[in-house]
């Protein structure tokens, strides 16, 4: 595994952890999609309101450091609900995933409102949260172009 530092995101990352987010979606999801999908992702991640619920703490975001270059962010929303996790595809399966969803987990541990955490897995994503422990709790689903499917794990 990769020595990789793994901190809640600084303001001024924000930009960074989202086109991190944009390049690996379109790189391995956007082609699962058609437009409307690939649109309500782009809305998603470039909303404003979005930006200022993590600044208020209320949308809880963390990232993975390789040296000083950002490599992985997960998100969080509805306090234990996985919003964003992507990794640069040059680091896929090296661990960063997992490191950050147990980050996410002792985020939601400390909060102490939830003993599960839940997750939309995006076809490309599912046997990932297979292999760190998630199981699916509903069918696919498709939602504003989206495809997903629901999971959760307990922490």
């Amino acid at each position: 595994m990769m020595e990789t530092d793994i901190r809640y995101l600084r303001e001024e990352e924000w930009d960074t952890a989202m086109a991190l987010a944009w390049k690996v979606f379109l790189r391995y999801e956007a082609g699962e999609y058609a437009e409307e999908g690939i649109h309500s992702f782009l809305d998603l991640i470039t909303d404003q309101r979005l930006k200022k619920l993590f600044l208020m703490g209320e949308y809880p975001v963390y990232a993975a450091f390789l040296k000083n270059e950002m490599v992985g962010m997960i998100s969080l929303r509805s306090v234990n609900h996985i919003s964003l996790l992507f990794v640069s595809d040059e680091y896929h399966r090296q661990g960063i995933g997992k490191r950050l969803i147990e980050a996410m987990k002792e985020h939601v541990k400390h909060e102490g409102r939830r003993s599960t955490i839940t997750v939309n897995a995006a076809p490309f994503a599912v046997e990932f949260y297979h292999a760190v422990g998630f199981h699916d709790t509903d069918k696919v689903t498709e939602q504003n172009g989206i495809i997903y499917t629901p999971m959760e794990s307990s922490l």
